[in-house]
């Protein structure tokens, strides 16, 4: 009997050893389990971490972005406002001003003898200096080169001489003008630093200047409108004259500065006005470039209403205007004074303008470009031609 209970105590040892070490290995097999879950909730929490932080710093950056942005529209604003309150002041002016005409005897008997000249001589048909017969077929391409200055201004070369000088006006009613030894060196300098200030006698008015021969021919006055012939090389006025029409209106709606669009083209030198004897209409007066008389003058077909530049090729005047798209301005007008080129003729022509209305054409001759000022950028169009009596 006392055997019996040894060997059942022995082998409940047994059984309950047995138990312990399934325990075990059970307790085991679980904190393991959850050792991988820690592990794996460190790797999750750690890569939530990271993102956050990533995107944190992203949050941070478009912060920072959206300040400037904020900065750059709130100046962009405020020169609006600066513009749009100019505008108002000329417009009030415009509504205000009361046309009178300079209380000079003698010049009144000048500008009617003028008028009567020019316009007997429109009667006749235009002698033509040259054998130039090309006009504008398209645009052949487009070079942005900077953006300096105001909204509004005009760039040029010397349009009669070969020459890689370039000069600049800046806005419609300042004395300086700005010379640059190339075009090269205007489109890589800073501003004006590269440039040669020459300082006027009398402020410009509007932005129909033109450089012709080594002179400067520029607008000054609204209501005594006078032509001023600048020498470039003695820095000196040589000429001016007044302008022989009365009761001047802006030639451009667009533009409202310019009175007188002086222009230059294989012919020599032309004037862009407009009158209220023909208010709804561009004219055209041949100018001799040497006195400055007017040689003979046309009433033209096209409108004054949103047109923002104009420009001559060949004794005939192309004018912009700008169209509903907002990207870009076209010719839809264009007289001949040689009645080679009829609206009809004439090819549908775009400027792939950029940012806003141009304020200025001068056409160069010998290059066949066109310098623009488009809301402060300087532009360069190459123009494609053709003969106007191609079919």
């Amino acid at each position: 009997m006392m055997r019996v209970l040894q060997f059942l105590i022995v082998l409940l040892g047994g059984l309950a050893t047995a138990q312990q070490q399934a325990l075990m290995e059970y307790l085991e097999r679980r904190l393991l389990a959850i050792e991988d879950r820690i592990s794996l909730w460190h790797e999750q929490t750690s890569r939530y971490t990271s993102e956050l932080r990533e995107f944190k710093q992203q949050i941070v950056a478009q912060l920072e972005g959206l300040d400037k942005n904020k900065e750059a529209l709130r100046s962009e604003l405020d020169a609006v406002g600066v513009r749009v309150d100019r505008v108002e002041r000329e417009m009030d002016y415009l509504e205000t001003q009361n046309g009178a005409q300079p209380c000079v005897d003698v010049d009144d008997k000048l500008v009617e003898q003028q008028v009567t000249v020019a316009k007997e001589k429109n009667k006749s048909k235009y002698a033509k200096l040259t054998d130039c017969s090309d006009m504008v077929s398209s645009i052949k391409g487009m070079k942005i080169l900077k953006r300096v200055g105001g909204a509004k201004g005009m760039w040029t070369k010397d349009m009669g001489v070969s020459t890689k000088k370039v000069y600049l006006f800046n806005g419609t009613e300042e004395d300086t003008l700005y010379e640059f030894s190339s075009v090269r060196d205007f489109s890589s300098s800073l501003g004006f630093a590269a440039s040669k200030a020459v300082q006027l006698p009398s402020s410009w008015q509007g932005l129909g200047h033109a450089v012709y021969k080594n002179y400067l021919y520029y607008v000054k006055g609204s209501e005594e409108i006078r032509l001023v012939k600048f020498d470039l090389q003695t820095f000196s006025v040589v000429d001016s004259a007044v302008f022989p029409a009365k009761d001047q209106l802006p030639v451009y709606s667009l533009n409202s500065e310019t009175y007188i669009d002086l222009a230059i083209d294989e012919e020599g030198l032309w004037a862009i006005f407009a009158t209220m004897n023909n208010e709804k209409h561009i004219s055209l007066a041949k100018v001799d470039a040497k006195t400055l008389a007017i040689e003979q003058m046309w009433d033209t077909p096209c409108p004054r209403e949103n047109a923002e530049a104009a420009f001559v090729v060949c004794g005939t005047v192309y004018v912009v205007y700008n169209s509903k798209l907002p990207s870009r301005s076209q010719i839809q007008c264009v007289f001949d004074v040689s009645d080679m080129v009829t609206n009809d003729d004439a090819p549908t022509v775009y400027f792939p303008k950029r940012y806003g209305t141009h304020s200025s054409f001068k056409y160069s001759p010998m290059e066949q470009l066109v310098y623009a000022w488009d809301d402060g950028y300087q532009i360069l169009y190459k123009l494609q031609m053709k003969k106007k009596l191609e079919v």
